[in-house]
């Protein structure tokens, strides 16, 4: 058998150039401690030249416009901002709350097993005829378990595909395009959310201080995602990636379905026992909720507060995924053995939290990015003139969040973190887009499509090496030209549907998720 393409043959042309890009870029928290420069200068000079802009939402006491001038970041006041407020600027980040009480949860279910046994069962269950659907159903589901969904059930897709007959890549194509193209459509909101909607609230507070993150912001959005994007992925699979592939008997003739790996045994008695214990733990933290809802005292029910009666419930919802998943994963490892006591379920805990340290040193860049920035008036005065650009074209709105999906989709190219890439654009598309009459949650949901649809194409994403060995697993001269060529139809049909759902939704004005309404808020002139 032929040997794996060496990094001399790669495949040049966009690809190649995109890699080659991309390779030259420093790390992402570089980025920013390079953007943070580029904003301090940026901030004299606006300074200097009186750059301003008039806020469209305060007047002062006698009624006149306030007016917004650029700051210097080398003033007195922000030197002393900068240096003094260090540790509340990080500690304070929007997002990081969030991730970090998430994942405390999200870390014990996926060490204890459970993650990986509730995929591999359910796609072990799936009939032939349905095997692409079921794959791709759960591999966006699988986006809560974060990298279990890349390391378990991708690999374990192209297994199953090879024991059913199938070509075992196509399986890998199908699941990798649901966990990565699919990085925002699910049916429940997970951690992703409480990231994006962080950033997204550091953004609203430019302009509206009482706007209250809500993590449940897109979930009729992400749930119709799921829906719409799972027959792109059958047919672009059945009709296109397999034909494609060729016949699948030489290549399983080559390498065997009998791995004698963890992906191909079948569930043993202690891991269905824990699957029932986990079921069990689930209905417990979901009554419990029912109860804090409509028991005694509704605490999660403000009734007094009209419209916004269910807010509590909304904002609680970060912390119901946290014992929900703490909950199900210890329940599970007590059944297979993975928990013999509490010492390992804080040992979980901390293994979560030490996987989070590269996005702690991220979150400590990104977070004196976005606040400098807010500091220097910089992104209030881009949004308020460049509104008033965009207004001035009288582009209908599902245009604008055509736009937004296209140029997300372009820096995705190139800057592989969903967290990273909101940070940078945040700040003035939120902002930009409130001010035009479309609601924060719209622009971040325009953002997620965006996001998802280049994730499986670019070579910069972190994964998509280790996809790349799933694939030469089964096929040594399968290199990185054949992997970007075979995702690209799943690319082209998630960024189409994705960005006609994303249009249609915001012109006929449909919610976005529970409390939130429709994607139109009224603009503020």
């Amino acid at each position: 058998m032929a040997s794996s393409p060496s990094y001399s043959d790669k495949p040049k042309g966009i690809l190649g150039w995109i890699e080659d890009t991309g390779n030259r870029l420093p790390d992402p928290v570089f980025i920013f401690f390079w953007l943070i420069g580029g904003v301090i200068l940026v901030s004299v000079i606006a300074s200097l030249l009186g750059v301003s802009a008039i806020h469209p939402t305060q007047v002062q006491a006698d009624g006149s416009p306030v007016i917004v001038m650029s700051a210097s970041l080398l003033s007195a006041d922000n030197l002393q901002r900068l240096l003094t407020q260090m540790p509340t600027t990080f500690a304070h980040f929007h997002p990081l709350g969030y991730v970090l009480l998430v994942m405390l949860g999200a870390g014990v279910a996926e060490r204890s097993g459970l993650f990986a046994t509730a995929m591999s069962s359910a796609v072990k269950k799936a009939p032939i005829s349905l095997l692409t659907p079921v794959v791709a159903f759960l591999a966006m589901m699988g986006n809560l378990a974060a990298d279990a969904a890349y390391v378990v059930l991708i690999p374990l897709a192209g297994v199953v595909y090879a024991a059913a007959g199938r070509h075992p890549i196509a399986g890998i194509a199908a699941a990798f395009a649901g966990v990565s193209g699919g990085f925002s459509a699910n049916l429940i909101p997970g951690q992703l959310d409480a990231l994006l909607f962080g950033i997204t609230e550091s953004a609203v507070i430019t302009l509206d201080q009482s706007w209250v993150m809500n993590i449940a912001g897109n979930w009729y959005f992400i749930a119709s995602m799921l829906f719409v994007f799972l027959p792109v992925i059958w047919y672009v699979t059945d009709k296109i990636i397999e034909p494609r592939l060729g016949s699948a008997k030489a290549i399983i003739a080559n390498n065997g379905v009998g791995l004698s790996t963890r992906e191909d045994s079948t569930l043993t008695s202690a891991e269905r026992a824990g699957l029932r214990r986990a079921g069990w733990a689930a209905l417990g933290i979901v009554g419990l909720w029912l109860v804090l809802c409509f028991g005694p005292g509704t605490p999660l029910i403000n009734e007094e507060a009209g419209d916004a009666s269910l807010q509590p419930f909304y904002q609680s919802l970060v912390a119901a995924f946290f014992l929900l998943f703490l909950a199900t994963g210890w329940a599970y490892g007590t059944a297979v053995g993975t928990v013999k006591n509490h010492r390992d379920v804080v040992a979980m805990m901390s293994a979560a939290m030490a996987d989070l340290a590269y996005y702690l040193v991220l979150a400590f860049a990104a977070a004196h990015f976005v606040a400098m920035f807010n500091w220097s008036n910089l992104g209030l005065i881009f949004a308020i003139n460049g509104a008033d650009m965009i207004r001035s074209a009288e582009l209908p709105m599902p245009a604008l969040i055509a736009l937004i999906i296209m140029l997300t989709a372009s820096i995705n190219l190139f800057i592989g973190s969903a967290s990273a890439k909101w940070a940078l654009l945040a700040p003035v598309l939120v902002p930009m887009m409130m001010l035009l009459g479309v609601s924060p949650e719209m622009t971040t949901a325009a953002y997620r499509v965006g996001d998802g649809a280049t994730n499986i194409i670019t070579p910069l994403m972190p994964y998509f090496p280790l996809i790349l060995a799933f694939c030469q697993r089964w096929n040594k001269e399968f290199g990185l030209g054949s992997l970007a060529a075979t995702m690209i139809p799943y690319s082209i049909g998630i960024l189409i549907f994705g960005m006609v759902l994303a249009m249609g939704w915001m012109a006929l004005g449909l919610p976005l998720g529970p409390g939130v309404g429709s994607g139109y808020v009224l603009p503020v002139n």
